[in-house]
């Protein structure tokens, strides 16, 4: 069964076939699937002859923005979060708000505010972490203006390296 899906569908590789089989009842490990093709020498799916990971980025990079929070400390010692978005071809940053409580509703409000800016602009691509700020809400009015909003994995600050090397920046150089 193995060798027949891997004739008739050559584009598939060990873990696809292993899925398939799996929808079919059959428990077949990836390795011995792979042993498998391997002994009746047939070649593993081919590689895509894409860009990398680096170039598709950059190419990408005048529709991405991304979007991310850092507080201040006043003089009176209170703490207020900023709301911002950068843009990765430019490094434009929006400083969407500054409040001392930022809710879901808050932070809805001001994606609306800078929505139709970014709905002109040509922006596909939205990068934000996966904070409980950013409510159902707040994704719906980046949908409703066709940009798509991807979240970086937990714990992963370098998946939003633009914005966090902004943040860096305000701190050491505005707020130290």
């Amino acid at each position: 069964m193995v060798l027949r899906l891997a004739r008739e569908n050559p584009r598939w590789g060990h873990r696809r076939i292993c899925g398939e089989l799996a929808k079919l009842g059959l428990q077949v490990s990836p390795t011995s699937i792979r042993r498998l093709l391997a002994h009746a020498r047939l070649v593993p799916a081919p590689r895509r002859g894409g860009p990398s990971w680096r170039e598709f980025v950059r190419a990408q990079a005048a529709s991405i923005v991304a979007c991310d929070f850092f507080t201040v400390e006043s003089v009176f010692l209170r703490r207020y979060y900023v709301f911002f978005f950068i843009a990765h071809a430019s490094r434009r940053v929006w400083l969407a708000g500054c409040t001392r409580n930022p809710t879901g509703a808050w932070v809805t409000q001001q994606a609306r505010n800078l929505g139709l800016d970014f709905a002109a602009r040509d922006v596909r691509f939205l990068i934000r972490d996966r904070d409980s700020k950013y409510s159902g809400s707040f994704d719906e009015v980046f949908r409703s203006e066709r940009i798509r909003t991807v979240k970086t994995p937990v714990r992963a600050p370098k998946a939003n390296a633009i914005a966090e090397r902004f943040v860096r920046t305000v701190r050491s150089e505005c707020l130290d």
